[in-house]
């Protein structure tokens, strides 16, 4: 059985008690390797994951009678690894189980509710800003091409005034969360990091 484990926004402490069972209780675990650090493992074989992922399916078939546990960041299947392992493979083999996602994660730290908010990614693509900004607030994981600075740019370019909060390591020691409008932002590295826009007026 291939389970796909979500581990929340990044600290083991976030990990669901069945998350923790299953990566217990594996043969092998496959994960990047800082999430192979983060994530004690002492019986259980480890498989550094693949960058290309048709050679993770690959191997998930050569393995699938075995007990192995895939380590996704955050949900698997909010912009994770839960749906393209699904598709590539027998539902009848594959178990996904949830984690707390990065985003969820930022808005309990800034208390402020996820009923209205649309759920995007710049991580390796570009999103539609102009359908993305018409939202009163925007969630999005970001990477080092289209990350806060960038998303900044486009929103000044617009004309629009939108607040964003910049959560980064999320969960770990390091963390860092910074509340600021989009004419503030500065060009820089962030690490790891999760947007918030929010349409204030």
């Amino acid at each position: 059985m291939i389970n796909v484990v979500g581990l929340g926004p990044g600290s083991a402490d976030y990990l669901v008690p069945l998350a923790k069972r299953l990566i217990d209780d594996c043969d092998w675990i496959v994960g990047a390797e800082r999430q192979l650090v983060a994530v004690p493992h002492q019986h259980a074989k480890a498989h550094l994951l693949d960058k290309k992922l048709s050679d993770l399916i690959v191997w998930l078939k050569q393995h699938q009678h075995e007990k192995v546990v895939v380590l996704a960041s955050g949900d698997p299947m909010l912009y994770g690894l839960g749906k393209y392992i699904n598709q590539q493979m027998s539902s009848s083999e594959v178990q996904v189980v949830s984690g707390i996602s990065s985003m969820q994660y930022l808005f309990s730290r800034i208390a402020l509710d996820m009923n209205d908010v649309y759920l995007t990614s710049s991580h390796g693509k570009t999103p539609d800003f102009d359908f993305m900004l018409q939202h009163k607030k925007v969630a999005l994981v970001t990477d080092d091409k289209i990350g806060p600075y960038q998303i900044a740019q486009q929103i000044i370019n617009r004309g629009l005034q939108r607040t964003l909060v910049i959560g980064e390591n999320l969960s770990y020691p390091n963390e860092q969360i910074t509340i600021m409008p989009a004419t503030e932002v500065l060009d820089q590295p962030y690490q790891m990091n999760v947007v918030v826009i929010i349409d204030e007026r």
